[in-house]
């Protein structure tokens, strides 16, 4: 391998992994800001963001970054005072905390992420909030817990003992003994019956008690829950959970904090703390603390602690462009089969090929589902990142927004998933300048002061929705259609022939704006076109339901994957086509008798309901129009999101998984089609683009003018 090419190869590693650190500090930092605004306090969030950030800062600092070290180091050392209570948490702190993530993940964006960014900024914005903690009473003198256990308290843990105090919970110890073999599990199952009901301040070694196979450990933890209570969760086999006393009374009770080992008597350096994790650091051959993992010669490995592996998205379409050509070969050999067969003398030959392409395709179904499913992502990759555009959006619009997001467990394609942020970025933005009304004036209409915004995803047989929701003003039909009129986008006399779906699709038509003024938001007429535009780009349709005072609902509806796909292969005026099967509900022979003309469409009667037709003869100008008297045809029924259309064809061939190959440039701009594909007899086959088919056909005869015109 060439030495450019291994450190490409170092540089994906690297932002890969610095990318993942950044999404979770994202969701991590919004966590914060919600529990903050609830008055509650988190301070294990608050330490996972600090190991988060000198995680990151000790990546850039290995891969030779050093504006990306020099801002990780100043954020975390804004944490750090923070996890230390030299600093309050803030909304100016919170906003800074943000900036930083905003400027990180410029850094990671940027061509040369080795290139020198100032941050004297945000330095300046750090200095303004980092105000001392005022000085007063020391809460902890009011507790007999001594000089010798307050001398081996790390920084953190001191900090956190004054919180709880300063809060007015009370302290407790708990003694309990543990056996070196089994310490580990032990202490994770007492700290996890404790995290309910108790923060664990810090682990002591005891004095007293113990031999060679046992230790004995004096919990400190403060809680807001009843003695007894604590005893029945906590208590078990030999421990004892007693109050910590306080001064003036009897402070050498048993409930006195007995003083630690000399294995704790030293106190952390300021270097220590600066690096250390947010919990007290035992002896390295006895008990962690939450956060801290056991380190000794016995724990050391060079076993890798993941069991996952990060992949280029480039080489996994490689491996499916493969899997596609071997999808191609086992057509092939069907084929040959299928003609095998009708020569008595090679039967047996026949049977035998059947067989091993049996075997052959169970295989190859095999492989291209273990492929499918190592693309499948998550839809909360850009969900999460959404969360700070709502943030953001929010704040410069000034007004108060919640974002709700359900299903972003919900899987789809890599390439999807890439794709998608855009289109979503464009909705909420439009949700949050168009649809959410300010508080004052949601005040005067009855509703909640802070608006909703709804990101909601669940899957849908071989498809996936996406709906963007807000309980805003919603859309008026009526003065879209004023709108439209003033900026010539249609006619008086189109206007008064258009639907009210019709009216609401006029939201997506290149140009159109029901803004008054231009805003950093919106107001510009682009947006919402290039959301459809890119929506088609990925084989789906986008719907929208609105309702004056209630908010707006888009709708988008996407396939699971864009890699291999099975395709219904039809027949039309001598030519072969492919459809999507996802983009297929049922097909049917088509019933004469059931024709009728609605508003000068052909529809035809199904199941008591109108199903509007496309013929695709007509559509793809195949001779002669006329082929389907006296000659049975078939109706491909294809429904997507809401809507539902009948494509008629002359013959049905049967069902193939097939690759979708891009179409030159010289045809990229046909509509109609979404690329090519060959099935096996080395002969290129269009396949339709059914969502555009559906949008040609469906659209109203002005909608579609409107948007030649623009």
């Amino acid at each position: 391998m060439a030495a450019g090419d291994d450190e490409s190869g170092v540089r994906e590693e690297f932002l890969s992994e610095a990318q993942e650190i950044v999404e979770t500090l994202s969701r991590d930092l919004l966590l914060l800001e919600q529990s903050q605004k609830d008055g509650r306090s988190d301070p294990d969030l608050l330490n996972d963001i600090f190991r988060a950030v000198h995680t990151l800062k000790g990546l850039a600092g290995m891969f030779g970054l050093p504006s990306l070290q020099t801002l990780a180091h100043t954020l975390e050392n804004l944490l750090d005072d923070l996890r230390l209570g030299r600093v309050d948490l803030t909304q100016d702190t919170l906003d800074i905390l943000f900036n930083g993530i905003e400027r990180i993940q410029r850094i990671l964006a940027s061509d040369d992420s080795a290139s020198t960014h100032d941050i004297s900024d945000l330095e300046e914005s750090i200095d303004r909030v980092a105000e001392a903690v005022p000085e007063g009473r020391d809460p902890l003198a009011d507790y007999a817990l001594g000089e010798s256990v307050l001398g081996v308290l790390t920084e953190y843990e001191e900090h956190r003992l004054r919180q709880n105090v300063q809060q007015g919970l009370p302290l407790y110890r708990l003694r309990v003994s543990f056996g070196l073999s089994s310490i580990d599990t032990a202490l994770e199952e007492l700290k996890t019956r404790a995290r309910p009901l108790a923060e664990l301040i810090t682990f002591l070694p005891s004095m007293g008690g113990g031999d060679e196979e046992v230790i004995d450990l004096e919990v400190l933890l403060a809680s807001s829950h009843e003695l007894e209570v604590l005893r029945e969760a906590l208590c078990t086999g030999n421990a004892v959970l007693e109050a910590v006393a306080r001064r003036g009374r009897e402070g050498r009770g048993p409930a006195a904090l007995m003083p630690p080992s000399p294995a704790r008597a030293t106190e952390p350096t300021r270097e220590e703390r600066a690096t250390a994790e947010p919990a007290t650091t035992l002896a390295k051959s006895t008990a962690p603390t939450a956060g801290v993992e056991r380190v000794g010669a016995d724990a050391l490995s060079l076993r890798s602690v993941a069991n996952t592996v990060r992949v280029n998205i480039q080489k996994l379409d490689h491996l499916m462009n493969v899997v596609g050509e071997l999808a191609i070969v086992r057509s092939a050999v069907s084929q040959i089969t299928e003609r095998l067969r009708s020569h008595p003398e090679l039967r047996y030959l026949s049977t035998e090929l059947h067989r091993i392409a049996r075997g052959f395709e169970r295989n190859l179904t095999e492989l291209q589902d273990g492929i499918l499913d190592v693309r499948m992502v998550p839809l909360g990759q850009v969900f999460d990142k959404l969360a700070r555009v709502v943030r953001q959006a929010a704040r410069d619009a000034r007004k108060d927004i919640r974002l709700e997001v359900k299903g972003n467990e919900t899987e789809v394609d890599k390439l999807i998933v890439e794709e998608l942020s855009d289109p979503l970025m464009h909705l909420i933005r439009n949700a949050i300048d168009h649809g959410i009304e300010h508080s004052d004036r949601r005040k005067e209409l009855g509703k909640g002061t802070q608006g909703v915004i709804s990101l909601t995803a669940y899957q849908k047989g071989n498809h996936v929705v996406i709906e963007v929701a807000d309980d805003g003003a919603g859309m008026d039909p009526a003065r879209l259609k004023k709108r439209a009129i003033e900026k010539r986008i249609i006619s008086e006399d189109d206007a008064r022939e258009m639907s009210r779906d019709d009216l609401l699709g006029l939201i997506f038509v290149p140009g159109f704006s029901t803004s008054e003024q231009i805003t950093d938001l919106s107001g510009r007429g682009v947006g919402m076109d290039v959301v459809k535009t890119n929506i088609s780009k990925l084989g789906g349709v986008i719907d929208v339901r609105s309702e004056v005072g209630k908010g707006t609902v888009v709708q988008i509806t996407l396939p699971i994957t864009l890699a291999i796909i099975s395709a219904l292969v039809i027949r039309v005026g001598g030519q072969t086509y492919g459809i999507p099967l996802a983009n297929v509900q049922e097909a049917l022979l088509l019933d004469t008798r059931a024709l009728r003309t609605v508003e000068g469409r052909e529809v035809m009667t199904l199941r008591g309901g109108t199903l509007p037709l496309c013929r695709l003869r007509e559509l793809f100008r195949l001779g002669d129009t006329h082929y389907e008297q006296g000659r049975r045809q078939f109706v491909v029924v294809s429904q997507l999101g809401a809507r539902r259309i009948g494509l008629v064809v002359d013959m049905l061939l049967g069902q193939q998984d097939i690759v979708i190959k891009a179409l030159g440039k010289s045809l990229r701009g046909v509509r109609g089609f979404v690329g090519a594909t060959d099935l096996g007899d080395q002969a290129v086959t269009l396949v339709l683009d059914t969502p555009a088919i559906l949008e040609e056909v469906l659209a109203s005869e002005t909608t579609r003018r409107a948007e030649m015109l623009s």
